[in-house]
């Protein structure tokens, strides 16, 4: 939606005309309508909302954040919340009630209908971040007995509340999953077709306790628009489209970003999370993080003679450290992005590590070719020097492409997330291997010039 537009509805609503204002934005998308409520105070939001029609309000309600929406629970009716919750899609409505408080939840569900009740009450007891917490009951379900006329009437009545018709589910007696039908395969099929004849009995599903990001993979693997859900006696409980599965990639590779750089996941937005709970997100890993650094110093104070006999490889220690941290860092978010698509698995890490050995030798030789240039040109007479420290730089960044691809694929199999391997980790590491590399190859190399 323009600014521009935006702007207009806002002059509307300053000027209280609502029956303009109204005309407006029921020619809008629900979203852009959600977009433009976000801007308006709390008085104007439930005055605008109210002048929504019924069959508009609801949709608009599932895109608004959770602080509009207890703010306009709190403002309106019971029949007015009423009518919201029958209508708005169940997932849509677990979404809200695990974000608002308990006494919102209590009069919400005690004015939802008692279908809608029992199924909300049946979905907020599946796990968090479980297939079963993300899914929608609101699908077809057909019997293998129809005919594609029977299908077709059926669909017709109550299709107009489900979230998919695209996709039908077969079911038996006792609600066990049988096959699937698109409509396409019954708009190609003469009317007196029974669908157990055209339906695919090769079904794609989830149970209700798989992670949510397992179903992400799947629709990502098989180009799904939803997939039905089944409890452990395969009896079908709802599906997942692709839009809640949007939500959860966005969720999960949101999750993956802040454990790369070493916080602990936020539930919130930024903007929204406060002060405190950022703080304490960070401070854990920093803390982690920082006592692991004094090992660096730790090896350092080993090597004191060292630097008194060549202060000069001290100034190079920076440089080794960050090359190494660096190196390591991008074989590791390689390996996590990989492993998150699905493209690499545990059972990979032979043919990983043996590409990231090859890697590292190619661009260890760069960096140590381009050094012993530049050093040779500012540090005449002390080729030496120059030795050390282009050795010491190839096989830091050997060694820092092995560990970098290697701990996400060992974090993968003792079940930690990968992302926990990433470049905060990956550089206190290597930061406390390059001086012991660098210095042992000086005590060598120098002793024999001596």
């Amino acid at each position: 939606m323009e600014e521009m537009n935006f702007d207009e509805l806002h002059a509307l609503a300053d000027e209280k005309q609502y029956r303009s204002l109204k005309e407006k934005l029921i020619e809008m998308n629900e979203v852009d309508i959600a977009s433009f409520m976000e801007e308006l105070d709390s008085e104007k939001t439930v005055v605008v909302f109210r002048t929504l029609p019924k069959e508009i309000a609801s949709d608009v309600f599932a895109c608004l954040p959770v602080e509009k929406q207890r703010h306009i629970i709190t403002s309106i009716t019971d029949n007015e919340l009423q009518y919201i919750m029958d209508d708005l899609f169940v997932d849509d409505a677990v979404d809200m009630l695990e974000e608002l408080p308990a006494t919102i939840v209590k009069r919400v569900l005690k004015n939802s209908s008692p279908d809608t009740r029992k199924l909300i009450n049946q979905f907020l007891k599946y796990p968090d971040n479980s297939a079963g917490s993300v899914m929608t009951a609101e699908y077809v379900g057909l019997k293998k007995a129809m005919t594609v006329e029977e299908a077709f009437a059926y669909i017709r009545k109550y299709g107009v509340d489900k979230e998919t018709i695209y996709t039908c589910y077969v079911m038996d007696a006792g609600r066990h999953l049988e096959g699937v039908v698109t409509v396409k395969d019954l708009l190609m099929s003469p009317y007196a077709t029974t669908i157990e004849e055209i339906m695919d009995s090769h079904v794609l599903k989830a149970h209700t306790t798989d992670d949510q990001e397992a179903v992400a993979d799947l629709f990502n693997e098989y180009d799904l628009l939803s997939l039905p859900v089944v409890d452990g006696e395969n009896r079908l409980v709802g599906i997942i489209t692709v839009d809640d599965v949007m939500d959860v990639m966005e969720q999960e590779a949101t999750e993956d970003f802040e454990k790369m750089a070493a916080m602990n996941p936020s539930e919130k937005p930024y903007l929204k999370t406060s002060v405190f709970q950022l703080a304490k997100n960070r401070i854990v890993w920093l803390l982690i993080l920082m006592f692991s650094s004094m090992v660096t110093g730790e090896i350092l104070t080993t090597y004191e003679e060292a630097f008194s006999a060549v202060p000069l490889l001290v100034t190079f220690i920076p440089m080794l450290m960050n090359t190494g941290g660096n190196s390591g860092s991008q074989a590791s978010t390689m390996i996590i992005r990989g492993m998150a698509v699905g493209e690499i698995s545990p059972s990979d890490l032979a043919k990983v590590v043996w590409k990231e050995l090859r890697v590292g030798i190619l661009v260890g030789i760069c960096l140590a070719i381009a050094n012993f240039v530049r050093l040779t040109l500012s540090y005449p007479g002390q080729e030496m020097i120059c030795l050390t420290v282009v050795l010491s730089i190839f096989c830091i960044v050997i060694i820092a492409k092995t560990i970098g691809c290697t701990l996400p694929i060992i974090a993968k199999v003792l079940h930690m997330d990968p992302a926990l391997m990433a470049s905060p980790m990956i550089s206190t590491i290597l930061d406390a291997c390059s001086p012991v590399i660098s210095f042992n190859f000086a005590c060598r190399l120098l002793d024999m010039a001596a």
